[in-house]
């Protein structure tokens, strides 16, 4: 975990002027031992799919990045070739974000609370996309602003729902913390408990999403703050507001910012200050899935932001992730590139919840389905590029387009 950096001795007490004061003293941060070491890939399995790459009826490299991701698979999975996942589930963790009040989405904070009760009807986006690729939807709340918790608890919804919500709502980060230290412990430990439990109940794929009205600011401060980014880099538009939302956007984050900026060598004391409990669990699902040996298709500026507190708090674990989709939010460019992540979809999706990373499941799909399932060059009877016939021409000369079968001829990588 990031403990290398001390947190700054106790400032005064924070106060609600909106000039938003330094954050308070965050508690000390957790022992180094809390989460252990993430594994590695399985780098024998990734050598021996990268092998077998070689001898698949097609040129080389013509699969492009799903040959890429064949490797990725076969290394999460220790396996070659790789079986096709078992059970895709999705878990999207909701959230409210205080700085809501300040009116920085286009939509009002109780519009979390309902789509809630959309996700659990299956009638949201996410449901809809995930039956596409035969994924199943958990919700969780972890601090919906209402007086009870909004979803069902526990893989099969039999479980307390009280047992995954931290608070009602996490505070308004231009002013206040969004959590205390013990709520943003209590959140990390929920968003890995999430991932025991459905790493537990067979799941071998996961997709994080999110919902939480405001949730990009606290993701766009957490962002600006551990990679040292100017406010106004950070900020995108969000549910697509206007100009004058977008300045005072621009205003919440410069100040969430102005108070966890003494803490950024801590990462999860930036979620603390400036994140929420919705990031905070997000970071802990993600930290433990790689801990279990379990792929993670990353989703928008939501995911990625607790993506990168993840890594500061356990590295290595982004070796478990794979960036499932492109976000306008600028902030999420700027996590990918750090974390050497490239998009796999590009489509302009902006609604989180997971459905981006959803369009990207069928590309993992067919990587592993080519790399299992393609013939050999044996197998299928085909001359390989290295086996020319009598007299044939070394250069192709004269070889009728063979040539672009063996990887030298035009659109070939």
């Amino acid at each position: 975990m990031d403990t290398t950096s001390p947190e700054p001795p106790e400032p005064p007490a924070a106060s609600t002027a909106p000039l938003a004061p330094a954050a308070p003293a965050p508690a000390p941060a957790p022992a180094s031992d809390a989460v252990p070491a993430v594994p590695d890939l399985d780098r024998a399995a990734m050598d021996a799919a990268r092998r077998r790459q070689g001898i698949l009826t097609k040129p080389p490299g013509a699969l492009g990045r799903l040959e890429e991701l064949s490797v990725w698979i076969a290394g999460a999975q220790g396996l070659c070739p790789p079986r096709p996942p078992a059970r895709i589930r999705v878990v999207v963790i909701a959230g409210d974000h205080g700085i809501a009040s300040a009116g920085v989405s286009a939509f009002p904070a109780e519009v979390t609370a309902q789509m809630v009760a959309n996700f659990a009807a299956g009638g949201a986006a996410v449901n809809v996309l995930a039956r596409g690729v035969g994924a199943s939807v958990r919700v969780v709340d972890v601090a919906v602003d209402t007086p009870l918790p909004t979803s069902p608890g526990g893989v099969d919804g039999t479980a307390p729902p009280e047992r995954y919500r931290v608070r009602r709502a996490s505070g308004r980060i231009d002013q206040v913390d969004a959590l205390t230290p013990a709520e943003v412990d209590a959140a990390f430990a929920v968003g890995r408990l999430i991932a025991d439990e459905e790493i537990d109940a067979g799941a071998d794929l996961l997709v994080p999403g999110e919902m939480g009205i405001g949730n990009t600011t606290p993701a766009a401060a957490v962002v600006g703050t551990l990679l040292d980014r100017e406010p106004v880099d950070v900020v995108g538009r969000g549910t697509g507001i206007d100009d004058q939302r977008w300045m005072v956007k621009v205003a919440a984050i410069r100040d969430a910012m102005r108070r966890s900026r003494p803490y950024s060598g801590n990462a999860l004391s930036v979620l603390r200050v400036a994140g929420g409990a919705d990031l905070a669990a997000l970071a802990g699902l993600l930290v433990q899935a790689s801990v279990r040996r379990t792929p993670v298709v990353l989703d928008g500026v939501i995911v990625c932001a607790a993506a990168l507190a993840a890594e500061r708090i356990a590295p290595g674990a982004k070796e478990w992730w794979v960036a499932g989709t492109r976000s306008p939010e600028p902030s999420q460019r700027f996590v990918l590139d750090h974390l050497g992540l490239e998009p796999l979809v590009d489509a302009g999706l902006r609604l989180g919840e997971g459905t981006g990373a959803l369009l990207a499941v069928p590309l993992l799909l067919a990587a592993q389905r080519t790399l299992a399932e393609m013939a050999t060059f044996d197998q299928a009877g085909v001359s390989s590029k290295d086996v020319l016939p009598t007299g044939a021409a070394q250069d192709g000369a004269g070889s009728d387009g063979a040539e672009d079968f063996d990887g030298a001829g035009p659109g070939t990588p």
